[in-house]
């Protein structure tokens, strides 16, 4: 969540918990409805992947990854009003970053804890377009947009620097599902799955 560290400061501690209760809840009921597995809580960010244990072929995944992004951003949008119709002036945003690619998956940790998790460079991009997203924004890697594309309309966002990327990272952020999107919306421009929010 965006913001959520300045809210901190604002907020008295049983309204903090209330809310990043009620965001956790929310958003981890959508995650389990679009059958992704929750990896880790951390903070205010949620870690879900798709692919394992069961896969429905890496399109499919990428498909309702993304589909689970824009659900998520929608709630988020509802979560805002409730907020402020509490009081609170300037609620948190949401951010995410998607990104698809091979992943190492197991029990990793030491003998005293395990954490049945996911590493790789595919999460650590998909970690970083999050953190390169605006207020209220879905970014998704390039490999992600050609498995999606026929299914989500996205706009091209060009190429941008990601720590620990040698080179520049062509990125696309997601504007809904293309059945969601009124006759009329205006064409984007010629357009040649771990997420975290």
């Amino acid at each position: 969540m965006e913001g959520f560290t300045k809210l901190a400061e604002e907020l008295d501690p049983e309204q903090l918990t209330s809310l990043l209760n009620t965001y956790l809840t929310v958003m981890s009921e959508i995650a389990f409805r679009f059958g992704g597995t929750i990896d880790k809580v951390i903070g205010d960010s949620i870690m879900v992947f798709f692919g394992d244990p069961e896969s429905r072929g890496i399109k499919s995944d990428a498909t309702t990854c993304v589909s689970m992004a824009i659900a998520m951003k929608k709630a988020m949008e509802d979560l805002q009003q409730r907020w402020r119709a509490e009081g609170i002036e300037n609620p948190p945003a949401l951010r995410m970053g998607i990104n698809t690619g091979v992943c190492k998956v197991g029990n990793f940790g030491t003998e005293n804890r395990l954490d049945y998790t996911l590493l790789g460079r595919a999460v650590n991009l998909a970690s970083r377009l999050e953190s390169s997203a605006q207020s209220n924004e879905i970014l998704v890697s390039e490999d992600t947009y050609s498995l999606v594309r026929e299914t989500v309309h996205c706009v091209d966002k060009g190429h941008i620097s990601i720590k620990g990327f040698a080179r520049a990272v062509k990125v696309y952020g997601v504007v809904d599902l293309h059945k969601h999107l009124r006759a009329d919306y205006p064409p984007s421009e010629e357009q040649n799955t771990v997420v975290y929010s």
